[in-house]
């Protein structure tokens, strides 16, 4: 089923419901984690995540677990060895979520550079980079 008609509320509701789970950073970032690097044990994922809290990462890898993207394997060993990795459904996000990274990477100082003329002209100061006012209204 594709969600070409916005207007029907059970297609937003569909785009709603999954965007809440892959939309958020952190899952975007496991998914992205286990994308690039297949099989990860969780301390592995959390050295990999800059500024996750163990909390955090439980909480997000449950989560994608239930929603079928990621697996969970525990081994009976002494301690016991958890690993995680995509699903098939998670692997359909390897694609788009890797076009994201990149996408990110590519125009991240465009969009710091935006926010900064931005906040220049909303609090009336001059900008950084020509020291005039920016005076441009918005529509």
């Amino acid at each position: 089923m594709a969600l070409e008609d916005t207007s029907e509320a059970s297609n937003c509701s569909a785009m709603s419901d999954v965007l809440n789970r892959i939309g958020d950073k952190w899952s975007v970032m496991v998914v992205g984690m286990l994308g690039r690097n297949g099989t990860l044990r969780f301390n592995e994922l959390k050295r990999m995540i800059n500024g996750i809290s163990q909390r955090m990462l439980t909480l997000t890898l449950r989560n994608l677990e239930r929603d079928g993207l990621v697996t969970r394997t525990i081994y009976p060993e002494v301690p016991p060895r958890v690993e995680y990795r995509l699903t098939r459904l998670g692997e359909t996000l390897r694609e788009p979520i890797a076009g994201l990274w990149d996408w990110s990477a590519a125009n991240h100082q465009a969009i710091v550079e935006a926010r900064s003329i931005y906040d220049a002209r909303e609090t009336g100061h001059h900008h950084p980079t020509t020291g005039s006012p920016e005076h441009v209204q918005r529509q």
